[in-house]
């Protein structure tokens, strides 16, 4: 396995002899192709595995724009947004191309919802008048409040941003392959682990790192026997019209923000950036889905019929809801019941030899490059420093954190 430079050379080569690989990584979304260049960057004899093809859109990576925001109800999510803001820019330098289009973040909502105001305080943003700001295009209900965070925010290009790590990762020695389902994870005869693929082929590791998204339950359940409460949800991404003759404003071109918007329904935005004269206006969530057995003609359930109505409501003279989105993209969330990560050792017979990232809940692909480097230090070394000198706090995403409690830390 691999281990940290001061170890002596000979357990390194001890290692090598007993295993073909240090890590394996079992999915290749953002969290999984994140790790695998973190452990490929480490000097670890890397394997990334991907049961679709890679960068598929029947998960939860793919996509165009996702966002980046420092403004979080709970407080252990800013220091992992800030770690994985610096390994964002670390990575774009050393692939030699951008994924993060910078953009403010305008937070909004009424002025007694507790979680908005956390959000405002976290991020440090500050209240502004919306009729002064964007063309006035945000009309709000008496007793909202609009604050604006100028700094560390942002959207980043999702499938091109896996596509960066997958490819970073194979440059540091990394093997990559795709159209390779994972069904067993086993403890060697010799220690570390075996990874069965669905053609009988196996792979022996040192460590496993398993981030397979919304199919994280199914593996779990087969592979160590219990039940792991992470819930796909089937979301849809909306694309609406822009009025005419609003086109500009409402770009990242012209310093029009992400936006979040606490009222119920919980409706989230990008600026228009990816397709010229739509702009992404969405449903926070969605309803309860198998990932093998999707409804993609209708399984969003009404979500669209919701944020017509926001828009209806909320930014009618620049968007248009006639006629509904123009274009609708299926994905899925994958919930845990307090809607905080799953970053653990799987533990029983595994112990620490393999590592469990999951249950992100539609808010995690910013935090990708912070988890995926904590993934690997957990595998390699049993512990992640970089979490800790970052001061994101780990214990609030342990496995056991839902037994005797169904709510997890929704307890608290």
């Amino acid at each position: 396995m691999a281990v940290p430079a001061e170890a002596p050379e000979a357990a390194a080569a001890a290692a090598g002899r007993r295993f073909d690989y240090d890590v394996i990584v079992v999915g290749a979304g953002i969290m999984g192709s994140c790790a695998a260049h973190a452990a490929a960057s480490r000097g670890a004899r890397a394997l990334l595995l991907e049961r679709f093809d890679l960068l598929h859109h029947l998960g939860s990576s793919h996509g165009e724009s996702r966002t980046i925001r420092d403004a979080y109800p709970k407080a252990q999510y800013p220091p992992m947004v800030r770690l994985a803001r610096r390994l964002w820019a670390d990575a774009e330098a050393e692939s030699g191309y951008r994924v993060l289009t910078p953009a403010p973040q305008l937070s909004l909502g009424p002025s007694t919802n507790a979680s908005l105001l956390a959000a405002i305080r976290s991020s440090g943003a500050e209240e502004v008048d919306l009729a002064r700001r964007w063309g006035g295009a945000f009309r709000v209900r008496d007793g909202w409040v609009t604050a604006v965070s100028e700094h560390g925010g942002g959207v980043l290009n999702a499938t091109k941003a896996v596509a960066m790590f997958q490819a970073l990762a194979a440059k540091n020695g990394a093997v990559v392959r795709d159209k390779t389902e994972v069904v067993g994870i086993r403890k060697g005869p010799e220690g570390g682990v075996v990874v069965t693929a669905g053609t009988g082929e196996e792979f022996h590791g040192a460590k496993c790192v398993v981030t397979v998204g919304a199919w994280t339950s199914k593996l779990v359940r087969s592979v160590a026997g219990f039940e792991l409460p992470v819930q796909p949800l089937h979301t849809m991404v909306l694309y609406w019209r822009i009025k005419p003759g609003r086109e500009h404003d409402l770009t990242a071109e012209s310093g029009f923000p992400t936006f979040s918007s606490y009222g119920d329904p919980h409706v989230y935005s990008t600026p228009s950036l990816e397709l010229p004269g739509l702009i992404k206006i969405n449903y926070d969530g969605g309803p309860p889905c198998d990932p093998d057995s999707r409804d993609w003609a209708s399984g969003g359930g009404d979500v669209a019929e919701r944020v017509a109505r926001w828009i209806e409501e909320f930014i009618p003279d620049h968007v248009e809801t006639t006629g509904g989105p123009v274009s609708r993209q299926s994905c899925m969330y994958s919930m845990t019941p307090d809607k905080d990560f799953v970053i653990d050792f799987l533990g029983s017979e595994f112990g620490e030899d393999v590592v469990v990232g999951a249950g992100f809940s539609g808010h995690g692909f910013k935090m990708g490059p912070a988890v995926g480097r904590i993934l690997a230090e957990m595998a390699i070394d049993g512990k992640a420093n970089t979490a800790a000198e970052a001061g994101v706090e780990l214990g609030h995403f342990r496995i056991n954190r839902f037994e005797g409690n169904p709510m997890g830390n929704g307890k608290n």
